[in-house]
């Protein structure tokens, strides 16, 4: 199937884009089934503005739990609430056995 550049209107600012032969193939491959709705300037604005603030009607605050390492015994904080019967390691000893892991 060989595909065309095709102009399409941004729905924010109403300035016609390409969707280019090679976007659609990729869109294709993807099984997306929507066209782009937005211009690329449009869309870095969209993603810009939804990646600083949580969306609205969802208020997720990020769980900070003091906590003792499994391994040194220091304490720390984790970014999760730990489950029983499972270790909990600082930043120094959980990237020291990620580095054990990957040699």
């Amino acid at each position: 199937m060989e595909f065309q550049d095709k102009m399409l209107k941004c729905i924010d600012c109403g300035a016609d884009f390409v969707f280019t032969a090679g976007e659609q193939l990729f869109f294709r491959d993807k099984q997306f089934k929507n066209e782009p709705k937005r211009c690329k300037a449009c869309k870095s604005k969209r993603v810009a503005v939804l990646g600083s603030a949580p969306p609205q009607g969802h208020s997720h605050t990020r769980v900070e739990t003091r906590t003792v390492c499994s391994q040194c015994g220091k304490e720390t904080t984790v970014p999760f609430r730990p489950t029983q019967g499972r270790p909990v390691f600082c930043r120094e000893c959980f990237q020291q056995r990620q580095q054990a892991a990957t040699a």
